[in-house]
């Protein structure tokens, strides 16, 4: 389709408004009743406010024929202090003298623990491994054993006198990005 060409379609007639709406608009009347209650609640409500605050300003009036009054509990000078109570409670001597026994079991320590890192058929990726380890800190040994499937090169950190010590240190290869470690019972 030619848009450039295209004919401009045809003018519509103004909408005509009818002129009695516009007067009746106009002379709508006021609501003079809304408007002379709105007025009666305004001139309340400020009323309210003139009396509540007229009276915060008023104060009793004092004859000069009465003495204040002085509080019983006050010193009669700032260097007396009041008596210290008596201790009504035992138990606090009691407790002093008293030994307490506590049965705490020895933690029992398993075998040494050993992390296995990765087991490989190529000394070389060992060695790759090995030295990824050097680089997070850590010192780990290749050992080289013969099964029924050829020839294995484990990649092993340890060994560790507990569990605990070997999962920080798996912790430290994990934020070095060294995955799949695995903690055995040393043989």
């Amino acid at each position: 389709m030619d848009y450039a060409n295209r004919k401009r379609p045809p003018k519509r007639p103004p909408i005509k408004k009818k002129p009695a709406a516009k007067k009746a608009s106009a002379q709508r009347a006021v609501p003079w009743r809304i408007v002379v209650l709105a007025l009666v609640l305004v001139g309340l409500f400020v009323w309210g406010l003139v009396t509540i605050a007229g009276k915060r300003h008023q104060q009793p009036a004092v004859s000069p024929s009465q003495p204040e009054p002085v509080p019983a509990t006050v010193p009669q000078s700032i260097n007396e202090l009041p008596e210290l109570p008596q201790e009504r409670w035992e138990y606090i001597d009691e407790l002093e003298n008293q030994e307490v026994i506590v049965d705490v079991p020895e933690r029992e320590v398993g075998p040494p623990k050993v992390m296995q890192c990765g087991s490989f058929r190529q000394l070389a990726d060992a060695e790759r491994l090995r030295a990824q380890i050097a680089m997070a800190g850590l010192e780990s040994q290749v050992r080289t054993t013969e099964g029924q499937t050829g020839t294995w090169h484990r990649v092993i950190l340890g060994p560790y006198a507990t569990k605990r010590e070997a999962e920080a240190e798996r912790h430290k290869l994990e934020r070095a990005r060294i995955h799949n470690c695995m903690i055995w019972n040393w043989e």
